[in-house]
C-alpha cells in the first residue's frame, strides 16, 4: 500500500514522503496513530501544498535563528563558581546553568538545544556549542570564574 507521511518516522521517511509498506502495518498501526494518509491523488496534491507551506516557515524560522545566533556568538558568558582547594570546583557547569545565564542575557534557548560532552569542572574559559535548528549551529564562549 502506498501511503503519505504525516510525521518523519524513523527508517521510512520525512513529512511528506510517499511511501510503500505493508497493508497490515498502514491499516493496523500507521493509519490509526494518524501517522499516513493512504496515497490518492487529491492527498498527494495537498501534500505538496503542505510541504511549500513548511518550507516557507523554515525559511522564515532559520532566518529569525539565524540573527539569534550571530547575538549567542557574540556573548561572553561568566559562570562563578565555588571552589576549594587547587581551585577544585565544588559541583560543575552544566547545560542547565548555561541555559540559566542565557535567560538572564534575555535569550530562550531550550536546554537540549547545547551540546556539553561533559559538565565543566575546570575554572577557564571553555566553548560551547549551541544548535539551535539542523542548519543553524553556533558557539558560545563560557569563563568559568571563582565566585
Amino acid at each position: 500500500m502506498q501511503v503519505i507521511l504525516k510525521k518523519k518516522i524513523d527508517k521510512l521517511g520525512d513529512v511528506g514522503d510517499v511511501v510503500r509498506v505493508k497493508d497490515g502495518y498502514a491499516r493496523n498501526y500507521l493509519m490509526p496513530r494518524g501517522l499516513v494518509v493512504k496515497a490518492t491523488s487529491g492527498n498527494v496534491k495537498a501534500m505538496e501544498t503542505l510541504k511549500k507551506q513548511i518550507a516557507n516557515r523554515d525559511k522564515k524560522a532559520t532566518v529569525h535563528l539565524r540573527e539569534l545566533a550571530d547575538k549567542l556568538s557574540k556573548l561572553k558568558l561568566s559562570a562563578p563558581v565555588k571552589v576549594g582547594e587547587d581551585d577544585r570546583l565544588f559541583g560543575s557547569v552544566t547545560a542547565i546553568t548555561i541555559r540559566e545565564l542565557l535567560e538572564e542575557e534575555g535569550h530562550e534557548v531550550d536546554r537540549k538545544a547545547i551540546h556539553l560532552d561533559d559538565p565543566i569542572k575546570t575554572l577557564g574559559v571553555h566553548t560551547v556549542s549551541v544548535k539551535l535548528h539542523p542548519e543553524v549551529e553556533t558557539e558560545i564562549k563560557v569563563y568559568v570564574i571563582k565566585e
